[in-house]
């Protein structure tokens, strides 16, 4: 950082921001507002930086809570940013980048304020320090609630949607778009502070039915643009005031301005840190948007109005799609689907960019649509593979989401046909073996199964397995060509769930002999041997519904089968499985009787040629039908109670420039994820 802590300590001492924090009121006229608002910095973009700024501001902002309703000077400075922002567009056609830069200054401001503002008082509170307008000594405490006049909280929420979604995205407008987005997501931020989900209050009905409603596939569509877009933050020298050195801020023109209220903090000037975090955080405001996008598509439901921003996230369509949009669909917008494709393909290393890609896929058919149509879907579930495969690196919320995503493409029959036609080579992050060529349908069995047999030996999280097992049996009808090592998995996880049956029932049986008759915790090993039976159940099915589909298409498989044959004797008259180990009995029958008579000392090629011949002589009428395995992912109900915490978890751990103290927070567990 260009300054020391002792220096951002300093703050409090600060002349100008002790002015305004003070017991005087500031007239909107008076020249101190220009002088305050002249600064140049770089905003913080890590978290450590964050927390200096923060427990700089907060002794400055508690003060200004007890003076604000005597001087209104909070108000004041919000009014003076509003005045600045109605000429916002055109100082941008005209360049005039000092008026964007005290505007910027003025906004970045009050977010620091509000951000205070908002763990110290509640949403009524907070409506009176926008309230407060400056009063003459010994005057009545009036608020401008009390006289009508138009309430400043709406207008300053309406003015920052305006911006974001007029104002174009350029080198010199950067930083002011980043504040606004940062700002809306801070006025969001109460829900950190409440265990219960918020379902109503001041913030929440101006966004969902005040002056911003009209605004609300503009906003979508420009935060989605600003994530497709992936532009990274303007290096410091295109900053409009450039520091002559690192411990001042003297600015040619502003310096007559600048009269020292930041000189004692500098955040990322020359000889800083900033070029480390920006390489961290290279991209701040496709993060923050993306942020923003995810906390207002999983804003609640009103009694009586559904979420604009959730339906506009829902309907919107491809660019390339000519038909008239319907009236029925008040928020839908058009964007150019190829782009936001290419831009979640790219991004999915973030919990942030998989739970958008849950989120299209779940809710817009349009989208869901275009995806599932496209011939390079490999761009897409690599990544998400990749995921799975450092499960042990992942929060738990990361991994669930990218299953989850799986399980919604495989519900799908063209997909599940085409990833077997996608051969994929050497896969540099697949480290367990060597593949120098697999089909891409192989590669998701293989991590899929590597995931169930981490979390059976970890965290043994039923709805994991569950999800993994759907996306499995969904695929089954249509494997196609299993590599050798995708179909070996599929045996050892049934050998592994063997081995956990026999030794749940060893521990059963044990535990009756040493209790001698008291049966209390019999109970137990029944429900963990009904769970292991339920999955046991499950991968018979998946064998038995790839060997009546695709028998022929996978002798790897069949091979595998006959290797490890001895597993499936015990489960041939256990009555949870006899009807469907009739056709694996059939099948293995079949190819030993057909191996035996090829002789003895076979030769693996010669194993496989044997059953590659078999597979086409065995009639199919001598396998029995089962129905077909499909299982179709549906949220549960009340989703907001998973995904509201989620979200705000990814706001507090990746939040770019913003910093909370763990303590009082109440919405998750600062372990949970």
């Amino acid at each position: 950082m260009g300054a020391n802590t002792s220096q951002v300590s300093d703050l409090s001492d600060n002349p100008s921001l002790k002015s305004l924090v003070g017991t005087e009121s500031i007239s909107e006229n008076d020249p101190f507002w220009n002088q305050l608002i002249s600064f140049t910095f770089i905003s913080p973009t890590s978290s450590g930086d964050s927390k200096l700024l923060e427990e700089a501001v907060i002794p400055l902002a508690k003060i200004l809570i007890e003076n604000n309703p005597r001087t209104g000077n909070f108000g004041a400075l919000v009014r003076i940013f509003l005045g600045r922002t109605k000429e916002l567009k055109i100082s941008t056609e005209c360049q005039d980048q000092l008026f964007i830069w005290q505007a910027h200054n003025a906004l970045f401001m009050i977010r620091c304020l509000l951000k205070v503002f908002i763990r110290e008082m509640s949403e009524e509170e907070l409506h009176l320090q926008f309230s407060y307008q400056e009063r003459a000594p010994g005057s009545c405490g009036v608020s401008c609630v009390e006289t009508g006049i138009q309430d400043l909280l709406e207008e300053l929420l309406s003015n920052l949607i305006h911006l974001i979604v007029e104002v174009p995205l350029l080198d010199i407008t950067y930083s002011i778009l980043f504040e606004a987005v940062t700002t809306l997501l801070v006025f969001f931020s109460y829900q950190l502070f409440h265990k219960e989900i918020l379902r109503d209050g001041l913030i929440y009905q101006h966004i969902m039915k005040g002056r911003c409603l009209c605004l609300t596939s503009r906003l979508v569509k420009t935060l989605l643009y600003n994530f497709i877009r992936q532009e990274k933050c303007p290096p410091p020298a295109t900053h409009i005031f450039e520091p002559k050195d690192e411990g001042g801020l003297l600015y040619g023109l502003a310096s007559g301005v600048a009269s020292g209220l930041w000189s004692v903090f500098t955040l990322g000037g020359a000889g800083s840190k900033a070029g480390i975090d920006q390489e961290h955080n290279p991209l701040p405001l496709s993060n923050q948007s993306l942020l923003l996008l995810l906390v207002l598509a999983n804003l609640t439901d009103g009694p009586d109005w559904p979420n604009p921003y959730r339906q506009a996230i829902t309907c919107f369509r491809n660019t390339q799609d000519t038909s008239s949009l319907s009236m029925e669909q008040p928020h839908a917008f058009q964007i150019n689907f190829n782009s936001l494709y290419t831009a979640l393909c790219e991004q999915q290393r973030s919990d942030q960019a998989t739970l958008l890609l849950y989120t299209l896929l779940h809710q817009n058919a349009n989208m869901r649509t275009y995806m599932l149509s496209r011939t390079d879907m490999d761009n897409l579930v690599l990544p998400i593979l990749e995921i799975l495969y450092h499960v042990e690196d992942r929060n738990s919320h990361h991994v669930y989401m990218a299953l989850i995503i799986l399980l919604i493409l495989t519900e799908d029959d063209a997909f599940n046909r085409s990833i077997h036609e996608v051969v994929l080579k050497n896969i540099s992050w697949y480290t367990e073996r060597s593949l120098t060529e697999i089909s891409l349908g192989s590669l998701l069995i293989l991590v899929v199964i590597r995931t169930i047999q981490f979390n059976m030996t970890r965290t043994r999280d039923k709805y994991l397995h569950t999800n993994c097992l759907a996306a499995l049996a969904n695929m089954s009808a249509q494997f196609r060509c299993l590599h050798q090592y995708a179909a070996q998995r599929i045996i050892s996880l049934f050998a592994l769930l063997s081995k956990k049956h026999n030794k749940v029932l060893e521990q059963a049986t044990q535990s009756l002999r040493g209790r001698q008759g008291d049966n209390t915790a019999l109970p137990d090993y029944a429900q963990d041997l009904n769970v292991i039976e339920e999955v046991i159940r499950m991968m018979l099915e998946i064998i038995n519904s790839c060997l009546c589909n695709s028998l022929h298409h996978n002798p790897n498989l069949v091979y595998a089968l006959l290797y490890k044959r001895e597993l499936f004797e015990q489960f041939r008259t256990h009555p949870s499985f006899q009807d469907i180990m009739q056709n694996l009995d059939t099948v293995i029958g079949f190819f030993s009787q057909r191996l035996e008579q090829a002789g003895s000392d076979l030769s693996v090629e010669r194993v496989q040629e044997v059953i590659m011949k078999g597979a086409q002589a065995l009639p199919t009428d001598r396998l029995k039908k089962f129905p077909e395995l499909k299982f179709k992912y549906v949220e549960e109900d009340q989703p907001e109670d998973f995904f509201i915490p989620y979200v705000w978890s990814l706001v507090f751990n990746s939040g770019v420039g913003l910093h909370w103290s763990p303590h009082g927070i109440e919405l998750f567990s600062m372990d949970s994820g």
